[in-house]
């Protein structure tokens, strides 16, 4: 029988951590507590609770910075972890983690927009944007890929061949002026096209017109591809008439296509638009077990960063909090067929009164998110489980 894809374990994360062996994860994703005006709730919290205002970010740091350590050692080594911050501890935490995982296992910083209007409560500016800061366990083995098909717009390619395939012109001359003939020699030599039939060839033909490759002030450049490459994907080539600075000149241009398995470097602003926003987010809690959580993550978001790593990679959240980590685990699952895990660790903590989840009749949050990762199973399948097994071996 194959092991479940979610698995929650109820408990303080730093306990639920170190019972985990080394190197048993691939991918982390953390949303710790922010640090705002409610003391944290783990076994650590009266220390935080009691400190002054001057103190409390060196009790948050104190509080993390075991937890980052247990999240370092389970990660393999071409493991990367992912962490939700707020501009109040965004500074602190990337120090913390400089700290932890060593400056060069730094990523990015990517700035999250949840809330596309902004926050419309208190002085100041509109806040619509949060970080996740990105480090990887080794640098140098990482296998995080930041490319994705979500981030490819096909309305980049602009033409249709004749078969029905979508493409964009590229110029096939290198447009970055380091690579000219006296750096690159071999990539400089002379091209045949035809601009009224789009025909080119490395050899000379009836009608053709020899090219060279140039910048557009006239300085000699060298083309991308070499001459044996040409030759071997003449068809992806076009000649054109292009206007320049000049005047009129012909030039060639590369049929860049779009195909299925097209993917794109993701940047480090991801909008509302793509990922989801917490409105969103609370529409997804609310479908599964009513309006349970006050400010989730969207499912988008999670997926967007567990997409970074294969198809069966081993996922930790241990600030589980609503669930959405399993949750977009399932999802993903269900849409490629993947065999991805998920821990999703998270404390008994109660929950606030006259919050959302207490109004639903939870009593803690690891009741939301058992309850949450029960539904995601009776409505997506994949399996679920509690107490750490197969795909997370204790030590």
């Amino acid at each position: 029988m194959p092991a479940p894809r979610n698995t929650f374990v109820e408990g303080d994360n730093l306990d639920v951590l170190a019972g985990l062996a080394e190197g048993s994860v691939d991918v982390a994703y953390l949303d710790p507590p922010y640090n705002r005006d409610t003391a944290l709730l783990y076994r650590d919290r009266s220390a935080v609770a009691r400190a002054g205002a001057a103190d409390r970010h060196a009790a948050w740091v104190a509080m993390m910075r075991p937890r980052l350590a247990e999240v370092r050692r389970v990660l393999a080594p071409e493991g990367a972890v992912f962490v939700s911050i707020d501009d109040r501890e965004v500074a602190h935490l990337r120090l913390l983690l400089d700290e932890v995982f060593g400056e060069a296992a730094f990523v990015a910083q990517v700035v999250v927009n949840l809330n596309a209007k902004g926050r419309q409560l208190g002085g100041g500016f509109a806040v619509s944007h949060e970080y996740l800061l990105v480090y990887a366990r080794d640098a140098r083995r990482c296998r995080l890929d930041p490319t994705s098909p979500d981030a490819v717009d096909p309305a980049d390619f602009g033409h249709t061949a004749e078969d029905g395939r979508r493409y964009r012109l590229l110029p096939l001359r290198n447009t970055n002026k380091r690579f000219r003939p006296s750096t690159a020699p071999t990539l400089h030599y002379p091209l045949h096209g035809d601009p009224g039939t789009g025909r080119v060839s490395c050899v000379p033909f009836d009608g053709a017109t020899e090219v060279h490759p140039v910048f557009g002030d006239g300085a000699p450049a060298v083309w991308r591809w070499s001459a044996p490459l040409v030759a071997q994907r003449s068809d992806d080539l076009v000649c054109r008439t292009v206007r320049g600075r000049l005047g009129e000149r012909v030039d060639v241009f590369q049929r860049d296509w779009l195909t299925p398995e097209r993917r794109k470097k993701l940047t480090t602003i991801w909008l509302a638009e793509e990922i989801g926003s917490t409105d969103t987010a609370v529409a997804e809690v609310t479908a599964l077990v009513g309006k349970a959580f006050d400010s989730p993550k969207p499912t988008g978001l999670l997926r967007r960063v567990v997409a970074t790593y294969p198809a069966d990679a081993r996922v930790l959240d241990p600030f589980a909090g609503s669930g959405t980590t399993g949750h977009a685990v399932a999802l993903l699952n269900a849409a490629d067929g993947g065999t991805r895990t998920c821990l999703s660790i998270n404390a008994g903590e109660p929950v606030r009164p006259g919050s959302a989840a207490a109004e639903a009749g939870f009593a803690t949050v690891a009741d939301v998110t058992r309850a949450r990762l029960r539904a995601v199973d009776a409505t997506l399948g994949g399996g679920y489980a509690e107490g750490v097994g197969e795909g997370f071996t204790p030590r």
